[in-house]
């Protein structure tokens, strides 16, 4: 998923992209079996009620929205069934992840212990594992923010909100193996 090419995503037709949000993203995402299990049974309901073309315009309208915005792109993510605002801020930043970061548990709890952190107040006032939409529009905003000033500090191009998040998310991970909570 790390090397996931969005142009094949954006080609996919309507088998391929339920193929792949039901045997590759929510696998990928959602490691949890039970996670997995409730996350992919309202999947199936939508695929089926809406059928594989309905899904297929929902990946047209997540595409379009994108490019729009942080709150756009989540908002047409999250019409995907199962998908909740860090679901759906998983997706976009595999998709698209020079303008999206994850935005979950871990990122929220390691931004906690950044004592610099302008946003700080509002990350804590956040409950980690039930974020909203405007949670998620906020933290993926800190990390783009973070991106720009480290790419302008070193003059390159090369950080991104996903690799922001990435290291947001391996340091708390690290800091639960340290004190024993996995």
């Amino acid at each position: 998923m790390e090397v996931l090419d969005p142009i094949a995503v954006a080609a996919l037709d309507a088998q391929g992209w339920y193929e792949f949000l039901l045997k590759k993203y929510f696998v990928w995402k959602y490691t949890a079996a039970n996670r997995y299990a409730s996350t992919t049974k309202h999947l199936k309901l939508q695929a089926t009620s809406l059928g594989l073309d309905g899904l297929l315009e929902i990946k047209r309208a997540i595409f379009q929205a994108a490019k729009v915005g942080v709150r756009e792109g989540l908002v047409e993510a999250m019409t995907v069934k199962g998908l909740g605002p860090a679901g759906a801020s998983g997706l976009l930043a595999l998709l698209f992840p020079a303008r999206f970061g994850t935005a979950d548990q871990f990122v929220v709890k390691s931004l906690c212990s950044v004592p610099t952190l302008p946003e700080r107040d509002a990350v804590r006032d956040m409950n980690p594992e039930s974020l909203t939409l405007a949670d998620a529009v906020l933290l993926i905003g800190v990390m783009a923010a973070k991106a720009r000033s480290l790419n302008q500090t070193f003059a390159t191009t090369i950080w991104t909100p996903r690799k922001i998040d990435k290291i947001l998310w391996a340091i708390e991970r690290h800091r639960d193996l340290t004190q024993g909570h996995v």
